[in-house]
């Protein structure tokens, strides 16, 4: 899995405000979904966020425990799920 935190802006004023994991290279992932206040499978919206040169400097790729700190922050303190879970939530035959 790779953990990438999300800021707002380029000088990361005001600290993380998302939080994405990707499966490595199968095109899967997940993010915290600030409205519905859930983890939710969205690998479009969050290839075009990590491809986009314009976005360059509003994220990090951080290792699992890093992750679980800022899932707290970012969620309001909802856990970052397991990664058995995670994989879960993608579809089947893409785990």
């Amino acid at each position: 899995m790779i953990y990438y935190v999300i800021y707002r802006n380029d000088e990361r004023i005001g600290g993380p405000a998302g939080l994405f994991v990707t499966d490595g290279g199968l095109g899967n992932a997940i993010l915290w979904d600030h409205r519905s206040r859930e983890w939710a499978f969205d690998p479009g919206l969050v290839m075009r966020f990590v491809n986009d040169h314009r976005n360059v400097d509003r994220f990090d790729t951080v290792d699992r425990a890093t992750a679980e700190s800022v899932a707290e922050v970012v969620t309001g303190g909802a856990s970052l799920p397991g990664e058995e879970a995670i994989r879960s939530m993608f579809p089947s035959g893409c785990r």
